[in-house]
């Protein structure tokens, strides 16, 4: 069974949701599979996301939010964080949890733009729109005078790539192509620099790799 990939997302939330594994398949731009599991996006904690929250100490924009982990933290620990996705699940489940989210596309008109003291692009978010240099120039219009922009990159060693990539769950459902990104934290300085940022610091936690980053 073939459908858009926003529907094989949304069914991946919705069983994740339930307590179920809820099994992936990313294949990349020349067809190679990379595995994950939607229900670690309902985990109450993930390795790094501490280091990650620690340093959000102000209005906080998190992109590609899903069903909110990161958002409703923020929110319970005082801060004006709002989550955005394009999926009407993902900001559902979202709210559900308690976090402030909004259904829109991070390249739409959004509230706060040019004030954010912080955005957040987790859980493999680089890859939005299929152009990292792109979203990372989205980003810095977006933050406000001071802002810092914290970012997951792919490990030391992998391989960056932009292309169509297709996902799939499980049962057999997989998706039409959509324009994706892996962007290694090896490849960051090139395109941060062509999008006017500057790189402040990088550190790592268990298997995640990470990096705050500035306007030049």
């Amino acid at each position: 069974m073939i459908t858009a990939p926003g529907g094989v997302f949304d069914a991946a939330l919705t069983r994740a949701a339930t307590g179920q594994p809820a099994p992936l398949i990313v294949h990349d731009d020349v067809g190679v599979a990379h595995r994950l599991d939607a229900a670690d996006w309902f985990r109450v904690h993930l390795p790094g996301d501490r280091a990650l929250l620690q340093r959000c100490a102000g209005a906080t924009l998190d992109v590609g939010c899903g069903p909110g982990r990161l958002t409703r933290v923020l929110n319970r620990l005082g801060h004006p964080a709002l989550g955005i996705d394009i999926s009407a699940e993902a900001v559902r489940l979202a709210r559900s949890w308690g976090a402030t989210a909004l259904r829109r596309d991070v390249f739409a008109s959004l509230p706060g733009h040019g004030r954010w003291r912080h955005l957040l692009l987790a859980d493999g978010n680089i890859g939005i729109g299929g152009d990292p240099l792109r979203l990372l120039r989205r980003c810095r219009e977006l933050l406000g005078a001071g802002g810092r922009l914290h970012a997951e990159l792919a490990p030391p060693g992998t391989r960056s790539w932009a292309g169509a990539a297709r996902i799939a769950c499980a049962g057999g459902v997989a998706s039409t192509a959509f324009e994706w990104a892996v962007l290694s934290i090896d490849d960051l300085v090139a395109p941060a620099d062509a999008a006017g940022l500057t790189v402040l610091d990088t550190w790592t936690e268990g298997t995640r790799w990470f990096a705050t980053l500035a306007a030049a």
